[in-house]
This record gives C-alpha cells, sequence and structure tokens, in this order.
C-alpha cells in the first residue's frame, strides 16, 4: 500500500466503526425483530466484511452499542446539567433514555442472552443510570429546581412505567414525561 498514510486509514476505520454503531443504533431502533447484519452494514454504507472486521459476532455489535448507549445516558447527565436547570436536564435525560429503549427493541433477543449470560452486566447499568439520575436530581435539589424529598427509584418507577403504558416514543409519552417532571418541581406555598 504504498502512498497510503497509515494515519489515514486509521481515520478511515474509526470512521466506519462510528458509521456502523449509528447505523446499528438506528437499525435496532427502527426494527421489531432483530435486523440481519447485512441491513446494518447496508445502512453504514459499508460492505458485510468491513462490519464483520470491526464486530466479528452480532453478539460484539450489540455489546457495542448497548455500551455506546449506556454512556450517553451517563455521560449525558452531567453535559445536559451544564447547558439546562436541572428540570430541564432530568426531562431532556428521559428523552434519552427512550432512546436507549427503542435502540433495545430490535436488538433484544441477543441483549437477553447477553444479559442471561454474564457478557453484560446488567445490574451494574443500573446501577450506573440511577447514579446518572441521582446527579440530576442532587443538582436540582441544590437549586431549589426539583424536590429534595423524591427518591432516585421512584424516578425510575415512573418513567420506565411510562415508556412501558405507551409502548414506546410517541405524544403521550412526552405528556406523561412533561407531568412527571412536573411534580418533581418543589411545591409552592
Amino acid at each position: 500500500m504504498t502512498g497510503v498514510d497509515p494515519a489515514e486509514l486509521r481515520a478511515d476505520a474509526a470512521r466506519n466503526r462510528q458509521a456502523l454503531l449509528e447505523a446499528a443504533t438506528r437499525t435496532f431502533a427502527a426494527s421489531a425483530t432483530e435486523p440481519s447484519m447485512r441491513a446494518i452494514a447496508r445502512e453504514a454504507g459499508v460492505g458485510i466484511a468491513t462490519l464483520y472486521r470491526h464486530f466479528p459476532t452480532r453478539e460484539a455489535l450489540v455489546d457495542a452499542v448497548y455500551q455506546d448507549q449506556v454512556q450517553r445516558l451517563t455521560q449525558g447527565a452531567g453535559e445536559l446539567l451544564r447547558r439546562l436547570p436541572p428540570s430541564e436536564a432530568l426531562r431532556a435525560w428521559m428523552d434519552l433514555f427512550g432512546d436507549w429503549l427503542m435502540t433495545k427493541h430490535g436488538m433484544v433477543d441477543t441483549l437477553r442472552s447477553m444479559i442471561d449470560s454474564g457478557e453484560i452486566a446488567h445490574a451494574r447499568t443500573g446501577d450506573e443510570l440511577l447514579a446518572a439520575v441521582t446527579t440530576i436530581l442532587d443538582a436540582g435539589s441544590a437549586a431549589g429546581d426539583l424536590r429534595s424529598d423524591v427518591a432516585v427509584d421512584d424516578i425510575a418507577a415512573g418513567v420506565i412505567g411510562i415508556f412501558t403504558v405507551t409502548n414506546g416514543r410517541n405524544d403521550r409519552t412526552g405528556r406523561l414525561l412533561d407531568l412527571l417532571v412536573d411534580g418533581l418541581r418543589p411545591r409552592r406555598e
């Protein structure tokens, strides 16, 4: 490969990997069943060999998408707090959580088997997500923007309940999440 800068190849490989992660996330979110690896490669605009070079198995791809989404949620809490008041950050975080749930639709069978086998530490993920919400709640309590008497488990139950009842993302989901956040604001006496 004379004349090709190795740094360009690495940059190209990184772009392909990122394109595959983004395409897989979109494809998983849009699918009621697990999509084929070919469909994901096609969505990313790369060949199937490129997909398998980055993710040699479906499990490797599912794990990468899952970890990417968890990272977006956990780091997203702090990023949202830097840009928004805590109550707005919490509401925006709920939308991120909804996106994560939608992504899991098209990979649920593989994800479930990976959790069952211990390949993915689901309990640790739950703890990380609760810690992210706690960060927002603590900031909201300190700022007087959110009630201080709300437990993070209450928020988790409310958000999961809303997404379960509405079966995903729609106008009703947004309205119910808005109501939940409104109920978390301090009472005016």
